[in-house]
């Protein structure tokens, strides 16, 4: 199956309610939203099981059911009229030193394990902008990170633990389940509940960065390539106003001892000169460091800090998937029609 016909399959899926027979739920007084704020979720039945046998009971006592991740998710796809399932206390962290791998129960965050996994010398190869998120739910959605040579949070993913609509617990691995398990990876909750995730892991390593502010999409036009791939990582943000990205975010990757120098200039764009927020004008206090310093890989790769609001809370956001051949082009279009859009991100 293609991407395209899996995707079209997996919405037809969650659509319909894929998981199965109704049963108790404990019950949530307040309203519910998602971390945007656009959607206020349509159930206050939600069942938070302790452990995955616990799981299974709440899978199969339910007739309609949806898995309720970090809530950074834009759309209905977790929302239910019944019942929903947040795994939040599904919170182990189990490191295999000899097979490299980490495995995490499906209510872990990234900015939960991120530390956990540095204090024993590892990494993960990216991360998204913010900690804030699951693991099992940013694979699930194709999240991704910065980097031209960087694959999306997904492609790290090893192994899945799985419950599925009749309450069976199955395990898909990269190394055993080829296709059937690529399809899992990215599910977008159609396939189960996801339980735990085995992540591949890299030595830890250490990252610095600068920003840069008014790069001209002239510049951009012509550099498209040599711009992302400047740095391990690179973000541009614009608020569309006078043809040009307001800032330019470079995380390059150092080896231990090294110190980069920065140039003043990048591509005509100016080194900032203090630390700034994506968006002009916020503070930048929730934002990781900038100014070249070198730090942790995860407390440079994301752009926001774990114990912070992430980015400005309340927005909105759209995500687009286009060839790098094609992103100037892609970026031009969006212009014409983007007046509150503010970032390019690949």
């Amino acid at each position: 199956m293609n991407k395209r016909d899996f995707l079209k399959s997996a919405g037809a899926i969650v659509a319909g309610g894929m998981i199965s027979r109704l049963g108790p739920a404990q019950q949530q007084p307040a309203p519910r939203e998602n971390w945007a704020g656009n959607i206020t979720y349509s159930t206050d039945h939600v069942h938070r099981p302790a452990n995955v046998d616990e799981v299974r009971d709440v899978v199969k006592t339910c007739s309609k059911l949806r898995a309720l991740g970090s809530r950074h998710s834009f759309n209905h796809i977790a929302d239910s009229t019944q019942n929903q399932i947040s795994l939040e206390h599904l919170g182990q962290i189990d490191i295999d030193d000899k097979a490299r791998t980490v495995t995490v129960g499906a209510g872990v965050k990234y900015g939960q394990l991120a530390p956990v996994i540095d204090a024993r010398g590892y990494a993960l190869h990216n991360l998204a902008s913010l900690p804030h998120i699951s693991v099992a739910g940013a694979i699930a959605t194709a999240t991704h990170g910065s980097g031209i040579h960087n694959g999306n949070l997904a492609t790290a993913v090893r192994a899945l633990e799985i419950v599925t609509a009749n309450g069976e617990v199955i395990h898909l691995s990269r190394d055993k389940d080829g296709d059937q398990f690529l399809g899992a990876v990215v599910g977008l909750g159609a396939v189960g509940v996801v339980t735990r995730v085995t992540l591949d892991l890299l030595p830890t390593y250490q990252v610095a960065q600068t920003v840069y502010q008014n790069l001209s999409f002239d510049e951009l036009a012509h550099n498209f390539d040599a711009i992302f791939g400047a740095g391990y990582s690179v973000s541009l943000f614009t608020d569309w106003q006078h043809h040009q990205a307001t800032q330019a975010w470079i995380k390059r990757k150092l080896q231990p001892g090294e110190k980069h120098e920065w140039a003043a200039d990048f591509y005509d764009a100016k080194r900032a000169t203090e630390k700034l927020h994506p968006i002009t004008g916020h503070p930048a206090e929730s934002c990781t460091e900038q100014m070249g310093i070198p730090g942790p890989w995860y407390e440079r790769l994301p752009h926001f800090k774990m114990n912070f609001t992430p980015s400005s809370g309340r927005e909105l956001q759209t995500e687009y998937l286009v060839p790098r051949e094609r992103g100037y082009e892609a970026t031009s279009l969006w212009r014409n029609c983007a007046t509150r859009s503010r970032r390019i991100y690949l």
